[in-house]
């Protein structure tokens, strides 16, 4: 039991203001060791860090630079909104970012919740992030102060929306602490890019509309996010320079009850987390539930070889943290793409093949995934024809989520752009990249197999970056090339006259051409695989 470690006796309990010198030194003591584990460590973290200050440099010069624009109040107000969502899902993709945000760490020593609150809270000043959103502040204070009192008004908002941010990410990640040191919790770490890509097309799609329509379209978002912590406390300060004494309080007001609710919250589950036993104590105590199992998926694949290796696969997906990470990237990417260019009015129908290609690639590699685990595949494997059945069951499961999706993503596609008379030959299209993607995947699984690591964020072990080249970007050219009868069909369709009423022969055509090209793959790699086993659980066992 940890409850002592709450409930010892003062005499045993430093006082708050060592206790605050003593973590923030443990902090800059866990950053200094960090650093000095390897020279490349130490060299992305210097090259991260001069990149972060230069771009608050810069955003605070562009902040500066705004001050006297009719929409600058909206523009700062909205920023401070996107800094503090920001700070609050930043545990849950980062949690690996401050070993601090763990305070279960802590759990062994006579530590009370109060004093541990503001002895973290003050560790979690230290660093580049608050000294970023720093710079965006005072750059945010800047561009709307106008008069003595809204910059008074101001110095206060800038520790607001400082106390703001950090409080809530505290509150966060304490109130998930247990998921993220879980399996699922590496799940979410690994997804941070999936996270920065979609936020980037987000980004982008914004700009663009506001390069189109100005920053008047920011107003209406604006009148609501000023008075949500921490853009209240911005807000606040350009209520002062239009001389509304009333609202700028009320915003304080806001901007103070913010951090407090915050602070309560993180106080509350130190308390519960440094006074309760861990969650796999109790499941190892109580083994019943694991016990259970779930067969509504055997139920619906088909009897045999091929359905257990199909439920193999999708468990994969499901389960496997970098698995799962490239099928959502894919997935997401997949749709983005076409959805936004269509949306913005400057897509083509034809860019739902994208998802189509997106979802291919998951093809390649497909022994990577089982790493040294593959011996137990090799050994069911005596055959050219249990080699076919191993790879047909493969490329079924991927088909299981690829094939509809596609489709979802064309029929979407169409929609927007309102080009429904296109929708069989681009259907068509679709299935005929995916058949060829499926059939050179399975070649190239064989031909060029690579070791996924299973720590970490990359998808190559050092030293086989060459094959995983060679094996995906390969393999898209020569889908790329397989499909050139169906793409020389439809230009010829679309040139001749009367071959227009033909175009929907390109859905059955081009999805008889997929399924003959993926058979094709399947045949010639099946061979290879059978022969090649030793080498190819060497190549998958380097992670």
């Amino acid at each position: 039991m940890t409850t002592p470690s709450v409930t010892a006796s003062t005499a045993t309990t430093p006082s708050p203001t060592a206790l605050t010198s003593t973590v923030v030194r443990l902090k800059l003591s866990l950053l200094r060791n960090g650093l000095r584990q390897s020279g490349g460590r130490r060299a992305a973290y210097v090259a991260s860090a001069v990149v972060v200050l230069l771009f608050a440099v810069a955003q605070l010069l562009g902040l500066i630079a705004l001050r006297g624009h009719a929409h600058a109040d909206a523009v700062v107000v909205l920023l401070a909104a996107v800094l503090g969502l920001g700070w609050a899902v930043m545990p849950l993709f980062f949690p690996s970012g401050d070993e601090t945000l763990d305070p279960t760490r802590l759990v062994m020593l006579p530590l009370r919740p109060g004093p541990l609150v503001r002895a973290l809270l003050m560790a979690s000043l230290v660093g580049i992030g608050p000294l970023f959103t720093l710079c965006l502040a005072v750059g945010s204070v800047i561009a709307v102060a106008h008069g003595g009192a809204a910059y008074a008004v101001g110095v206060v908002g800038v520790a607001l929306t400082l106390l703001v941010c950090v409080a809530l990410a505290r509150a966060v990640a304490a109130a998930n602490i247990r998921l993220l040191t879980s399996r699922k919790g590496r799940d979410l770490a690994v997804l941070s890019g999936l996270v920065i890509a979609v936020g980037a097309q987000v980004v982008n799609f914004a700009v663009q509309r506001l390069g189109s329509g100005g920053l008047g379209q920011l107003d209406p978002v604006a009148d609501v996010l000023r008075w949500l912590p921490p853009a209240s406390a911005i807000g606040a300060v350009h209520s002062v320079s239009e001389g509304a004494y009333g609202t700028a309080a009320a915003q304080l007001a806001v901007a103070v009850a913010a951090p407090a609710a915050a602070l309560t919250v993180w106080a509350r589950q130190l308390t519960r987390l440094m006074t309760s036993p861990d969650g796999s104590t109790l499941q190892a105590a109580d083994p019943g539930p694991r016990a259970r199992t779930s067969t509504g998926l055997s139920r619906l694949l088909p009897a045999g070889r091929t359905g257990t290796v199909m439920e193999r696969s999708l468990r994969y997906i499901w389960r496997d943290p970098k698995t799962k990470a490239a099928w959502v990237t894919s997935l997401a990417i997949g749709l983005i793409v076409p959805v936004f260019n269509a949306v913005q009015g400057t897509g083509s129908i034809y860019f739902a093949c994208f998802a189509a290609g997106m979802l291919g690639i998951q093809m390649y590699n497909q022994f990577g995934q089982d790493t040294s685990a593959f011996w137990m595949v090799a050994m069911t494997i005596s055959s050219p024809r249990d080699a076919y059945a191993e790879l047909r069951a493969r490329a079924l499961a991927l088909l299981v989520i690829t094939l509809p999706y596609a489709t979802l993503v064309t029929v979407v596609t169409t929609a927007l752009l309102g080009d429904w008379e296109r929708l069989p030959e681009v259907l068509g299209l679709s299935f005929a990249l995916l058949g060829a993607m499926l059939g050179t995947g399975a070649w190239t699984s064989t031909s060029f197999p690579y070791s996924i690591p299973q720590e970490g964020y990359k998808n190559v072990v050092p030293g086989q970056a060459g094959l995983a080249w060679i094996s995906i970007f390969g393999g898209m050219v020569a889908a790329a090339l397989l499909c050139a009868p169906v793409i020389a069909l439809e230009v010829w369709l679309n040139a001749d006259a009367d071959g227009e009423h033909r175009l929907w022969l390109l859905l059955p055509l081009g999805s008889a051409y997929g399924a003959l090209l993926t058979l094709a793959g399947l045949r010639l790699a099946a061979p290879r695989t059978a022969r090649r086993l030793p080498e190819i659980l060497t190549a998958v066992s380097k992670g």
